[in-house]
């Protein structure tokens, strides 16, 4: 009789102790989360405070979480030309849209290209795309058929063409399309759908973790490039947002060497450290607050239940 009874409560037992377990994980799980999360934004934090601080307490103290005296002149100083600061808000959101999506398009198209399996020269062209990886030519020629061959300096292709694919982009691009189903191509072009129309309306639709993935990839990029227009951009109307705070941050120490150079007394209050931290804020703010509606896209298992049986 116990035997029994024993038996008939081991299950109920099991199924307690497994939500023990369970309630277990999901406590180390979340303080986990918690702490690491913590240690991903106090740098932020840091930053921030910062920023509003002023420069002879930074001096004094080094950087606190919390401002021991508030000051905002750094970020009066980075915005003391308006119009200035505007424009290359303008040109690097510009630049940064256009060849996001122009660069994802031909990404795409250039990865599916090479993830069909019956393209004859499959192979040929991603040894050709993976041996660029290996070797270049080089900064000089480069520079050279840029600005002497391709007359792209002080424009804004020189901005947009560099950046406009990248081979790793697309062999993680291929590698996506890859797993998609023949199936689903084959059926298409049973029901006449030319290779342009299969692109387009089912292959993109079925890569939008891979699409929204490589475009903030892409964008990033875009965002802080600030060495294609040291190298091809000398006129202020043309320079994006990073190019811009590289001299304004450029100029501030040229200006404080100088002034120690002649023996003159250096302000300490002149916002050196502080401007850095605002420069920070200014230039990771707007790809920060649009991360969050491109995060949704992040997202597998689309192909799931694509092919019927």
């Amino acid at each position: 009789m116990s035997s029994t009874t024993a038996m008939i409560k081991t299950p109920e037992a099991n199924r307690k102790r497994g939500n023990k377990d369970k309630m277990l994980l999901a406590i180390i799980g979340y303080v986990s989360l918690t702490v690491l999360a913590i240690f991903c934004i106090f740098p932020f934090i840091l930053i921030v405070s910062s920023s509003l601080s002023e420069e002879s307490a930074i001096i004094a103290n080094g950087f606190q979480i919390f401002p021991s005296k508030f000051s905002t002149e750094a970020y009066s100083l980075l915005f003391k030309y308006p119009a200035d600061m505007l424009r290359a808000y303008g040109i690097t959101i510009s630049v940064t849209a256009i060849g996001t999506l122009v660069g994802l398009f031909l990404t795409s198209m250039t990865a599916y290209v090479l993830s069909r399996r019956d393209f004859k020269w499959r192979g040929r062209f991603s040894f050709f795309f993976f041996f660029t990886t290996l070797f270049s030519g080089g900064l000089v020629p480069w520079y050279l058929m840029i600005v002497n061959y391709l007359h792209l300096k002080d424009t804004l292709l020189v901005l947009i063409l560099p950046l406009l694919m990248n081979v790793f982009y697309i062999i993680v691009m291929k590698s996506f399309m890859s797993s998609i189903p023949d199936a689903i191509t084959e059926s298409a072009k049973i029901d006449g759908a030319g290779d342009f129309r299969i692109f387009m309306q089912l292959i993109v639709p079925l890569s939008k973790p891979a699409l929204a993935t490589i475009g903030l990839f892409i964008a990033l990029a875009y965002w802080n490039d600030w060495y294609n227009a040291l190298l091809f951009i000398s006129k202020s109307e043309l320079m994006p947002l990073q190019y811009y705070l590289y001299k304004m941050l450029g100029n501030m120490d040229g200006m404080r060497k100088a002034m120690m150079a002649s023996g003159a007394v250096v302000n300490t209050d002149l916002p050196t450290e502080s401007l850095k931290m605002a420069m920070t804020i200014v230039a990771t703010g707007p790809i920060l607050l649009a991360y969050p509606f491109i995060q949704k896209y992040f997202v597998t298992g689309l192909t799931i239940g694509a092919v019927k049986g």
